[in-house]
């Protein structure tokens, strides 16, 4: 990870349907194409394409509207099924930086946070509200705010979100696991020194 995420201003996507699983948001034969490649294009692949390529008008994506979202909404246990950081990565190179939805697929999730982008857990009636706004006016904008862990629903309304306060600092710093171990390691290596010659008295 190495962009700082504070939050988002952007256009909502609402993708309705529970148990949206990892092999719809990126179908298995593209888990082998190389990153550098970018992934935009695999994101919801067979949901959004056509066998010959052509765009399929009625999903969502593919809507004027919805083009160019940045939030994604869903509904329960969304993203679940296999591990596949792939799934992360599709959404993160089409340019989503938020998820939304009353539940995940805890290996998705934590993904999300490896990743840089946000994954925020709301009531199922909240989320159930949300979906319906952007449904109903396509292409108004959600507001994320990660300081004040909060997210501002298109109709104005303010909703509250929980999250790990080490996880907020990696995604406020632009850190992951391993950057912020190294950013430790002063005071790593001043434990060790400490501890052994404590150890040789």
């Amino acid at each position: 990870m190495s962009t700082q995420f504070t939050g988002i201003d952007a256009v909502g996507l609402p993708v309705p349907g529970q148990n949206v699983d990892t092999d719809q948001i990126i179908p298995a034969r593209y888990l082998s194409r190389p990153r550098e490649l970018g992934l935009a294009e695999c994101l919801f692949h067979d949901l959004r394409f056509n066998t010959d390529g052509s765009e399929k008008p009625d999903f969502v994506l593919n809507q004027l509207p919805f083009r160019d979202a940045r939030v994604v909404v869903g509904e329960h246990n969304f993203a679940c099924g296999s591990s596949r950081e792939n799934a992360v990565w599709a959404f993160h190179d089409y340019g989503f930086r938020v998820a939304i939805a009353p539940s995940f697929g805890d290996i998705f999730r934590n993904n999300c946070f490896q990743n840089g982008m946000l994954p925020i857990i709301l009531p199922r009636e909240t989320v159930d509200d949300l979906l319906a706004q952007l449904q109903a006016h396509p292409g108004v904008h959600v507001q994320v705010d990660l300081p004040s862990q909060t997210v501002t629903f298109p109709d104005g309304s303010q909703h509250e979100f929980e999250i790990d306060a080490f996880r907020k600092h990696c995604l406020l710093n632009g850190v992951d696991e391993i950057s912020f171990t190294l950013e430790q390691s002063a005071q790593i290596a001043a434990f060790e020194n400490r501890y052994g010659r404590e150890n040789m008295e």
